[in-house]
């Protein structure tokens, strides 16, 4: 079906593009299965605690920044979600690349133990796991002033390999997360010029504030004065 078939053509562009086989990596995870069920885990449930963790500690300590990272999260997910209208297979359904579901294969598939076809898991393109993961890398080693913010690169990057030795995504579909994170943010840095253009054209356009006559309110108070003695 449509979505089989744009999965096959996102699996050979990346072989195209010289990129590294997602099954050559799943096989040489394969091999330790407690490594497996933790990136199982990972993938299942880590994404929503970790981007309600970084809101909160953003509200709760650097609240200027709180309201601009809610508002890149609600865009880049929205996005997000249109674009997976457009149904593409992950992985584990595409039987040219021959990976299997981890998921399934330990019992912790979140969809439960049919490792048939489902139209719910028809969501591959973007990662919203990824996308979420680079926020909120961008959003810790922006706003943090510890000089060990920059460790919280690291978690793109193993959301990237858990997402893919599950076989629950592509490379490209982190890439275009990538991207759509990207354009959230180029909307967002424009929306807020917009606004800070409009304000100023507002401020601008005030009629002058009335001078104060200091010469009169000087002769009032001196003829309210005390008379002179005759």
């Amino acid at each position: 079906n449509g979505a089989l078939g744009r999965a096959q053509w996102l699996w050979h562009a990346e072989r195209v593009l010289h990129m590294p086989s997602e099954a050559v990596i799943q096989r040489a995870f394969l091999p330790h299965p407690l490594l497996v069920q933790a990136l199982n885990l990972y993938y299942a449930g880590l994404h929503f605690a970790g981007l309600i963790i970084c809101l909160a500690w953003l509200f709760i300590w650097h609240r200027s920044s709180y309201f601009r990272a809610r508002t890149t999260v609600v865009l880049f997910t929205f996005m997000s979600l249109a674009v997976q209208f457009i149904p593409v297979a992950p992985p584990r359904m595409l039987p040219s690349a021959q990976m299997i579901d981890t998921a399934v294969k330990y019992g912790q598939s979140v969809y439960g133990n049919d490792a048939g076809f489902n139209p719910d898991q028809l969501s591959a393109m973007p990662s919203v796991h990824v996308g979420w993961a680079l926020l909120i890398a961008v959003v810790v080693v922006h706003v943090s002033h510890s000089r060990w913010k920059w460790l919280a690169l690291g978690y793109p990057l193993l959301t990237t390999l858990a997402v893919v030795v599950t076989a629950n995504h592509y490379w490209l579909d982190g890439l275009g997360a990538a991207v759509l994170l990207a354009l959230a943010l180029l909307i967002q840095r424009a929306g807020q010029a917009l606004r800070r253009k409009y304000l100023t054209s507002r401020m601008l356009a005030l009629p002058p504030a009335a001078p104060q006559v200091r010469g009169a309110a000087v002769g009032g108070a001196a003829g309210s004065g005390p008379a002179a003695p005759g």
